[in-house]
């Protein structure tokens, strides 16, 4: 009895020693993150600066990709080159088996001309879809490549101690493709990057120029919106301008038309559950001012943030559109091409991993955020495997948003020492998850 008592004891003991092992082991790893990330901050400072003053557009990501490439080749990484043009991806397999996560940058600069006086900005020049343009970082994807880099160096000097392999993906053309061009995260897929192996989650970081430094922002499901293309052709009956009853004018129905989309979003959406937007960004029909065109074309962008909200619009807007052609006489052609999905971060993986973002910035820092209508090819990603996707503070603190310029402008600027906290988040979601494999997302 006492040798069972004894017994008893000692697996008792050891059962709790492992459990304490196991629950102590992210607040282990948060040391040696922040210990390596205060470490690599100026490479991290010097990779952003080198890519922001070298910027390169959608497909055409060339010497970046080399750069890239060559620093994971360095720290032993396995590399792949060419994935969806011009896409890079890492494959760093830990000493111990576990899951698969995909962590991912992206890379493309935007046809925008800086503005902002810093040593280190863009004065390339490129061309994009037939026009002259400058070429600047204006989206923050130099702060994507270069935090992603810095998380590839910490987590490759932990190797023996992973549990689980690391896929670094830095993706080409997230802002689109040229025109006739596949790109982006939809043709990585495509080409299998979250297969061999097989990806289990992916986690994905973009720095906001209204956010403060040293914040963190998330929102469970639909974060950021859906984008689709929309296009009406409004065909009626060319006529002189003097005589409108002898022939259809588009023109009147296209103003129609646009009355009645905004009826769509104001009066037939749910709006208490998501948001929804749609715009009529250009309009074009006729040549002279005394003739009543054949023909109207419009063209306009769709966002929503429920992809069953977005299925209605469309129904909606097609509805809308051919029914008050009709009424007029005229006839009206839509054309609806959806570009990204809904970006829509897993709720279950979302709770799981609230703690992992509150430990890194701290509680007070981690706010739930609103969604935003802008859109991202992340989404891609997240229609194959949970992922959670989450904004990093790059304002310079003490400043006002409604002062900070914002993404996509000349003067689109970003504070650095932002960037330190986004390495760190990288790479505490990774270790956090690879230590908690027994309750995986599904």
């Amino acid at each position: 009895m006492h040798k069972q008592i004894l017994f008893a004891a000692f697996l008792l003991n050891f059962l709790l020693s492992s459990f304490s092992m196991v629950v102590a082991q992210p607040n282990q790893w948060k040391a040696i993150i922040t210990k390596q990330a205060d470490k690599i901050e100026p490479k991290v400072i010097e990779w952003r600066r080198d890519f922001h003053q070298n910027p390169e557009l959608s497909n055409r990501e060339f010497k970046t990709a080399e750069k890239v490439a060559a620093y994971l080749r360095s720290l032993g990484i396995e590399v792949q080159t060419g994935v969806a043009h011009t896409g890079v991806v890492g494959i760093l397999k830990g000493g111990k088996p576990g899951p698969v996560i995909g962590l991912r940058a992206d890379m493309d600069a935007l046809p925008v001309t800086e503005r902002v006086n810093i040593p280190f900005a863009s004065k390339v020049k490129g061309e994009y879809n037939g026009q002259p343009v400058g070429v600047m970082h204006a989206c923050g994807h130099d702060t994507h490549m270069a935090m992603l880099m810095g998380a590839a160096e910490i987590l490759a000097g932990m190797k023996n101690d992973l549990k689980g392999t690391v896929k670094f993906i830095f993706q080409p053309a997230e802002e689109g493709a040229p025109n006739g061009e596949e790109g982006g995260a939809q043709l990585m897929v495509k080409q299998g990057v979250l297969e061999n192996p097989k990806v289990d989650v992916v986690f994905g970081l973009h720095v906001n120029s209204l956010t403060e430094v040293g914040k963190l922002k998330y929102k469970p499901e639909g974060t950021m919106a859906s984008t689709d293309i929309l296009s009406i052709k409004v065909k009626g009956k060319q006529v002189h301008g003097a005589y409108p009853w002898l022939g259809v004018d588009p023109i009147v129905v296209s103003a129609q038309i646009i009355n009645g989309l905004q009826t769509i979003i104001s009066r037939q959406t749910e709006l208490v559950e998501e948001a929804a937007v749609i715009t009529i960004g250009s309009i074009h029909g006729g040549v002279r001012s005394n003739i009543i065109p054949e023909e109207v074309e419009m063209v306009g962008t769709i966002r929503a943030l429920n992809t069953e909200m977005q299925q209605k619009i469309h129904e909606k807007i097609k509805l809308t559109a051919t029914k008050i052609a009709e009424s007029a006489g005229a006839t009206a052609q839509v054309d609806i091409k959806t570009q990204y999905p809904v970006t829509f971060n897993d709720p279950a993986l979302t709770t799981r991993m609230l703690p992992s973002l509150e430990a890194v910035a701290g509680k007070e820092n981690v706010i739930l955020a609103k969604a935003v209508t802008g859109a991202e090819d992340f989404s891609f990603f997240q229609q194959k495997v949970p992922g959670l996707f989450v904004f990093v503070g790059g304002m310079p603190k003490g400043k006002k948003p409604e002062e900070a310029a914002p993404h996509h402008t000349p003067d689109f600027y970003l504070d650095e020492s932002g960037m330190k906290l986004g390495v760190k988040t990288l790479c505490q979601l990774t270790l956090d998850y690879m230590a908690g494999t027994n309750t995986k997302v599904q």
